[in-house]
């Protein structure tokens, strides 16, 4: 099935029937009177969605695979099939308020050097809070630990309009973000080998070593509900946050790799002994299971390393924090705010 649009809002599903129901309708309602498709793609679901869309949101496109090909896979596959200007991924968990899309194709429309941007992200349980995934924009420290203006680890903000200005950002949440499709395409898409987590940071991260600026668009909100898929304290989402995140650094660090690799991964060893004396034992295996599947995986990403290398600028301008989040974090008592850090945008 192939769309020829300007913008196409692609809502990946694996048995979401639940999130389709409650936010599908509302989804097409606030996109109704501008030049958009939303359009589901099914992951092989098995608890009635594709049914339930087709009875219910008839407007919806939908694009249909056998089975669960994950994240990246399912949008990789999907993609390809869709003929528009933008992409804007957006999770099926994921409420919007009316005039939520304007404001990022309109910047993107005027900011050629943008490849992509992303709204502020609350939570849909707690509005006037930040959500976990995205917030007001995605950083990360100069070992690779993610975090987001808004919310540094565990402390999430409550929004009072502190970061209303927009900024160029690290990375985009998955969760909702727009983005070129020709830049998309061009950067290699998502990282298949991710499946899922860290995905969408790698993106990011490859489209700024192109030279290209991700930015945060305050002016939308969106509203997340999180952990739709995976809970936040599942091993098996800890195993690929552990495992994509070092296959990331091996990817995409130019400069200073051994030594940042090796820090990585004293840290999660440290992190590791952390669970097990907690009596987390399945989180410490994960951490385990994790670097021996990032220890496998070496050749294959150096290779991917070799052949993306040629499309890179020599200097990009990489919004990286150069301290070390976590120590900043527990210094202050688990209280550091975005503020304390004084990125320069």
């Amino acid at each position: 099935m192939n769309f020829k649009i300007k913008t196409a809002i692609v809502i990946l599903n694996w048995n979401g029937k639940v999130f389709l129901a409650k936010f599908l309708h509302n989804i097409i309602s606030s996109v109704s009177s501008i030049e958009a498709q939303v359009i589901v793609v099914d992951n092989g679901s098995t608890d009635g969605s594709v049914d339930w869309v087709r009875s219910n949101c008839p407007s919806a496109g939908l694009i249909l695979f056998d089975t669960n090909y994950g994240f990246t896979k399912g949008y990789n596959q999907a993609l390809k099939q869709i003929d528009s200007e933008y992409y804007v991924l957006l999770n099926s968990d994921v409420n919007v308020p009316a005039n939520w899309l304007q404001p990022l194709i309109e910047h993107l429309d005027t900011h050629l050097e943008d490849a992509a941007c992303a709204p502020k992200i609350r939570s849909f349980h707690s509005p006037e809070n930040f959500e976990y995934a995205g917030a007001g924009g995605g950083f990360i420290d100069k070992y690779g630990y993610p975090f987001c203006r808004g919310r540094i680890l565990d402390n999430i903000e409550t929004d009072n309009g502190q970061y209303d200005s927009k900024i160029n950002v690290f990375w985009a949440s998955g969760a909702a973000f727009a983005v070129r499709a020709e830049l998309f395409h061009k950067a290699g898409g998502l990282d298949s080998d991710f499946f899922a987590h860290m995905e969408e940071i790698d993106l990011c991260w490859r489209l700024q070593l192109m030279g290209y600026k991700i930015s945060s668009i305050p002016d939308s909100v969106v509203y997340h509900i999180g952990g739709g898929v995976l809970p936040n304290n599942s091993p098996r989402k800890l195993y690929l946050n552990y495992r994509n995140n070092l296959l990331m650094l091996l990817k995409n660090t130019y400069k200073n790799l051994f030594t940042t690799i090796i820090i990585r991964l004293v840290l999660d060893g440290c992190s590791g002994i952390v669970y097990l004396v907690s009596g987390k034992f399945a989180s410490f295996f994960a951490v385990i299971k994790a670097h021996y599947a990032f220890f496998i995986r070496i050749p294959l990403f150096l290779k991917k390393r070799r052949l993306q290398k040629p499309m890179f600028v020599e200097n990009p301008d990489l919004k990286i924090y150069k301290g070390f989040v976590i120590f900043r974090y527990f210094k202050s008592g688990k209280s550091l705010t975005f503020s304390d850090l004084k990125i320069e945008n």
